[in-house]
């Protein structure tokens, strides 16, 4: 199998969008992937070294007592993207500005590279095996496990949280301890054709800014949570243009910048009529940007994605860097001591506030998505006086004070007989320092739970997979499992597979651009490389449905079923692909057991099903049930709307599709049936606009440009017209359109006379 080339471009979309459902018939949303792969930017050979001087640390400055508390977390932000990290590409003139008036912790480290277990680290001052979050799906915060939230309201404080994408959502936990947790990002009828997957760091900031404000004269702890950074790289601008050759460093810019309103009145002093504040900016985790052959995160524990940027702030801080090693665990026991607040018992971190510490500081770190996702050897490390333990089925040895690319596995050389005289002792300290309950799963660790549609979907479309096995066999969760025995290979360790990864992304990238014959071909490969791994079969599938080839979709994924990859999204996906074959009773008898749970989006789908049954009366109860349970969610309302046209009953399709669109105005499908139903009730013009609208929000709604070019030709609107069937002919694929092109043609040939 080939290792696919790295592309030297960063993605151009922000998500894959997808064809809507047709006129009346309303096919069902499809889901999509999203192009994640990186403009290839290696910071250590480009950026300057910054000044190496280190403060003593034993008095930062004075009590804290009664301050308000400002925690602001950016995801996927390097160690190294930084002007107060030396990197002369950047532009970060607000945390410049802050850390030359802070604290800067040069020897910072995540404990996990993915979003939701690294909050959780942050948050709770926990490591991911004590309070159970593993991985981006399929875990929340037990109730038991308090926050920083949680701890400082019940020490009188006001708490609010303003978050920026789904990972973060309120039902992994995160949320408890908050009086506000705002979570408002994008919802919809398939979270993979949002424009925006997640909210820009101006809407947070404004949110969290009218929260701050309107709380003057309490005590606030606000947490800001920015997804800027994270893959694909598409800055707003001037960032897109100053940032051209380097996209991620425009996202990281535009966050800088995003932060400006919030972090601005404290390094001014304008804020005089409120207490001290003290301010804390990390980044949940790095990003590799083809580091290691890793072309995002979650993969690897390098230094590219492990090292994040910590720096704190308040009016006094004895300015400087303190380059001892610091841990998120760390964050919490620092906020509890500056507040003079107490620290709970069990705790592993210690507050960066005091003293060095008297013994070496070891940091515990993992990265279990690939093993949780796709079965590969789960990663765990160890960290201690920059010695670093990869502990793999291929083990990992690095010196990161002589090598901080970690170019030079020592474990590896002197496994092979070459010096490397410390690597031996080194390699059994760090072992030995593992805790055992780290190991996934370990006996007291409950077992990852299924993830729902919803969950996958919305994963999708921020580049994250997230399969999980249906009923998980013992052993680690997810296809294909460990060997006979429990025992992981050399075959299964990441670094061997990096390749089919890569061509997971490329594949994912291909379908992002409607490439979706190249993305299946593919996709092929990943199949017949690991036939017992889902991940390759639902992308494969999502390809073929995207092209019309429902009938190879359903034998693909009939072929992962055999194959012993039993996932939900495998079997979510058959029972799409049949509902847009028109095979609705089969795609209800594979849809029904999934629903049992009460999800909302596998309920939609069901009602889908059920409707090209022939069983509308049943799609309605069904697609009702899952409005009710997902009242923020326009999806079901959409899907009500198109069984209503079926039913004949066009202002009843209208109602539901005009309240899915108010809780969201950018569905392409809603807007493009709303013109249906309009057009059905003689609202000729307003159906022009409905139609319009779809067309706009995504250019890969045929059916609306279809609709729209007809309809506005009758009218005699020559031009709307003429511009609409030009580009429905010049995009829709033949295959699927081709009598509807060819009466294009013809309208196009009046209209030209």
């Amino acid at each position: 199998m080939r290792p696919p080339p790295l592309p030297p471009a960063p993605p151009t979309r922000r998500v894959a969008r997808v064809p809507g459902a047709a006129a009346v018939s309303a096919r069902a949303g499809l889901i999509a992937g999203v192009a994640v792969l990186a403009t290839l930017v290696f910071f250590g050979s480009q950026a300057r070294r910054a000044p190496n001087r280190e403060d003593a640390a034993a008095d930062l400055g004075p009590s804290l007592a009664g301050a308000d508390v400002v925690l602001i977390t950016i995801d996927t932000l390097r160690a190294d993207a930084l002007g107060f990290a030396g990197n002369r590409r950047a532009s970060t003139p607000t945390l410049d500005r802050l850390a030359a008036a802070g604290r800067v912790f040069t020897d910072a480290h995540a404990h996990n590279v993915v979003t939701l277990p690294s909050h959780a680290n942050i948050l709770t001052g926990l490591y991911p095996y004590q309070h159970g979050v593993r991985d981006n799906a399929g875990f929340a915060l037990p109730a038991s496990v308090p926050t920083l939230g949680t701890l400082l309201r019940r020490a009188g404080y006001a708490t609010g949280a303003v978050v920026a994408a789904f990972p973060l959502d309120a039902r992994f936990g995160l949320g408890r301890g908050f009086d506000l947790y705002d979570d408002n990002f994008p919802r919809g009828s398939n979270p993979d054709q949002f424009l925006l997957a997640e909210r820009r760091g101006d809407e947070v900031v404004r949110a969290a800014l009218r929260w701050w404000n309107g709380r003057r004269g309490s005590r606030r702890f606000l947490w800001a949570h920015l997804y800027d950074p994270h893959a694909p790289y598409e800055p707003p601008e001037p960032f897109a243009s100053r940032f051209r050759e380097h996209p991620y460093l425009g996202e990281v810019a535009a966050a800088d910048s995003f932060l400006a309103p919030l972090l601005g009145p404290f390094l001014d002093g304008k804020d005089g009529r409120d207490p001290p504040a003290l301010v804390i900016v990390t980044a949940d985790h790095g990003e590799s940007l083809g580091e290691h052959g890793e072309l995002t995160h979650g993969l690897f524990a390098y230094e590219a994605t492990l090292k994040v940027p910590l720096l704190i702030w308040w009016p006094g801080v004895q300015p400087g860097r303190d380059g001892r090693p610091a841990r998120h665990v760390d964050i919490v026991p620092t906020v509890l001591q500056a507040l003079r607040l107490a620290r709970p018992a069990g705790l592993p971190g210690r507050s960066l506030l005091g003293p060095p510490a008297a013994a070496a500081v070891p940091a515990y770190f993992e990265a279990l998505t690939a093993n949780l996702q796709r079965g590969w050897a789960p990663l765990r490390g160890m960290l201690r006086e920059r010695q670093k333990l990869i502990d793999l089925p291929l083990p990992e040895l690095y010196d990161l004070a002589d090598d901080p690319g970690e170019s030079r596995n020592l474990f590896a050389a002197a496994v092979a007989g070459r010096p490397a005289p410390a690597a031996a002792p080194a390699a059994r300290v760090l072992r030995a320092a593992l805790a055992a309950e780290s190991a996934w799963p370990a006996p007291s660790q409950p077992a990852a739970k299924p993830v729902s549609s919803e969950e996958e979907a919305r994963l999708r479309s921020l580049g994250y997979s997230a399969g999980r096995t249906v009923a998980p066999p013992p052993g680690p969760p997810g296809p294909p499992g460990p060997p006979a025995g429990g025992v992981y290979t050399a075959d299964d360790d990441p670094k061997r597979l990096i390749g089919l990864d890569q061509e997971i992304h490329q594949a994912i990238e291909l379908y992002a651009h409607r490439r979706f014959a190249e993305s299946a071909a593919l996709a092929r490969e990943v199949v017949a490389a690991r036939p017992t791994m889902s991940e390759g079969y639902v992308q494969l599938a999502v390809a073929l449905r995207q092209g019309e080839r429902q009938e190879e979709a359903i034998a693909v994924l009939r072929q992962a079923l055999a194959h012993g990859a039993a996932n939900a999204a495998v079997r979510r996906q058959l029972g799409l692909a049949l509902t847009e074959a028109n095979r609705g009773s089969e795609a209800v008898a594979v849809l029904r057991p999934l629903s049992g749970d009460g999800d909302p989006a596998d309920l939609d789908a069901l009602g889908l099903a059920l409707s090209a049954a022939g069983r509308p009366a049943e799609a309605v109860a069904v697609l009702e049930q899952a409005a009710a349970a997902a009242p923020s969610d326009p999806k079901a309302l959409e899907d009500l709307g198109v069984v209503a046209l079926r039913l004949e009953k066009p202002a009843q399709a209208r109602d539901y599709l005009e309240r899915a669109l108010k809780l969201n105005d950018r569905l392409p499908i809603a807007w493009n049936t709303l013109g249906v139903a309009l057009y059905q009730l003689k609202a000729t013009a307003a159906a022009l606009d409905a139609w319009t609208r779809a067309a706009a929000l995504d250019p890969g709604q045929f059916e609306a440009l279809y609709n729209l070019g007809l309809v506005a030709a009758a009218q005699g609107d020559r031009e709307r017209a003429r511009g609409a069937l030009t580009r429905f002919v010049a995009a829709a694929p033949k295959a699927r359109w081709g009598d509807e092109i060819g009466k294009a043609q013809a309208v196009l040939a009046r209209l030209g006379r």
